[in-house]
């Protein structure tokens, strides 16, 4: 594969994740394989739709059909989230190695996304929101990044079906990345 087709592969992932519906189809995914049915009704979409959006996901990668089920004489496909590892180990698209023009689209389907998960709050419940550019040692960057990666990684392994006894409606976003030192120059 040569650069300009992994940088083609790479902006066509980025863009099927572009979408608010499918960010939410991502996270439902996470924590258990579904249909486009079961997606459809836990989004108050119709499956129509639901079935759409997850024919990008599944094309570009970020999903996978594991399986199938008998539905009324039918069958229905489940799918489930394949990881950034999962798609490296697959040998898709695994890194985040843009141009930061690509990631207009999903910046703003995520920024659409947040505003409707801050709306969906509990009121009272554990929080916590960052707003920091600022300087740090290389050494404290690579503790907070890592520690930020092992939180992301443990909310990812540990998601649960939708509703599942015992568990509880979370939001997880960060934003971790080093910034160009010109900023005098750019003022």
């Amino acid at each position: 594969m040569s650069l300009g087709d992994e940088a083609d592969e790479q902006t066509s992932a980025l863009r099927a994740v572009a979408h608010p519906v499918r960010l939410q189809i991502l996270s439902l995914l996470t924590g258990a394989a579904m249909s486009a049915a079961e997606i459809a009704r836990e989004l108050d979409i119709t499956q129509a739709n639901a079935s759409y959006h997850v024919r990008v996901l599944a094309r570009s990668g970020h999903v996978q059909e594991v399986g199938t089920e008998s539905v009324r004489g039918g069958v229905a496909k489940k799918y489930a989230y394949l990881s950034e590892a999962d798609r490296a180990a697959r040998g898709g698209s695994g890194g985040s190695t843009f141009d930061p023009g690509d990631w207009q689209l999903q910046i703003e389907a995520i920024a659409q996304e947040l505003r409707r998960r801050i709306r969906d709050r509990k009121p009272g419940g554990k929080g916590n929101i960052t707003d920091a550019e600022l300087w740090v040692t290389p050494e404290v960057w690579g503790k907070v990044a890592s520690l930020v990666h092992e939180a992301s990684a443990l909310v990812h392994q540990e998601a649960q079906r939708p509703r599942a006894e015992g568990t509880i409606k979370v939001n997880m976003q960060a934003f971790l990345f080093e910034m160009n030192d010109d900023t005098k120059a750019a003022r």
